[in-house]
């Protein structure tokens, strides 16, 4: 495996990515996913990720979101420090800086079809709207807040994008995520069984808190981790599109 950190150019200046390709001799790669950090930066948990996708045969690139801001990376400890740069985070922002990663994976050989987007918390939320707005292979959200209910005018509800929606999505949530009611989650379940024009998914996990996948938080559900990982690989397994030996 290889791993980097390589620069991409975007509207709002240079953008850090921290990228890990799979060996070839480890078989046949298997398709390309675009990474989408917490509200916390590429941080080690995200780098980790991202290696995870390239054992699994996925060439896998995490953007910084926050390269606005100077590409921080924070711990766990003090979400308040992250407030600064999450003030600079908007939609149109996540969907410029997906672009230029997935610009970059065309440019590698990986076609739409044959490209995912994953994301955990804020990310999972951008997974979302990544859905809504580019044509991709499939796209999964871990425990992203505010899809169903806007927290503010910049980051509103994304439930209008339902009726249009371009790529197949899955959601994971878990049951005691203080952030996200499960009520809201049941209506978002609803309302993609009902109006989305794509394949989707929504999986709770009682006992679940924010954060579960996650093996640096105190939140971390190991049996919810691991189901929501094989359910992740096996949902773009289904819908990648297979690259050509």
């Amino acid at each position: 495996m290889e791993t980097r950190t390589l620069t991409l150019s975007t509207p709002d200046g240079p953008m850090p990515c921290y990228e890990a390709i799979p060996e070839e001799a480890e078989g046949m790669r298997r398709g390309a996913v675009v990474v989408i950090q917490e509200a916390f930066g590429v941080n080690p948990h995200i780098e980790d990720v991202t290696r995870r996708f390239a054992e699994a045969g996925y060439q896998a690139v995490a953007p910084h979101l926050f390269h606005r801001t100077g590409a921080p990376v924070f711990g766990y400890e003090d979400f308040s420090a992250v407030m600064e740069h999450m003030g600079a985070i908007t939609d149109e922002g996540i969907i410029t800086d997906v672009g230029a990663a997935l610009d970059h994976l065309e440019e590698a050989g990986w076609a739409g079809g044959q490209t995912g987007a994953v994301g955990f918390c804020m990310g999972g939320r951008a997974s979302f709207l990544v859905a809504g707005t580019y044509a991709l292979g499939g796209a999964v959200g871990f425990y992203g807040s505010a899809i169903v209910t806007g927290r503010n005018d910049r980051m509103g509800s994304l439930l209008g994008l339902i009726p249009t929606l371009k790529t197949p999505w899955l959601g994971l949530f878990g049951d005691e995520d203080k952030g996200i009611p499960v009520a809201d989650v049941e209506r978002l379940r609803e309302e993609l069984a009902t109006g989305a024009p794509v394949d989707t998914g929504v999986v709770r996990y009682p006992g679940a808190e924010h954060g579960f996948h996650c093996d640096a938080r105190s939140s971390y559900a190991p049996k919810a981790a691991a189901d929501g990982w094989k359910r992740t690989l096996a949902w773009f397994d289904d819908h990648l599109a297979t690259p050509t030996p």
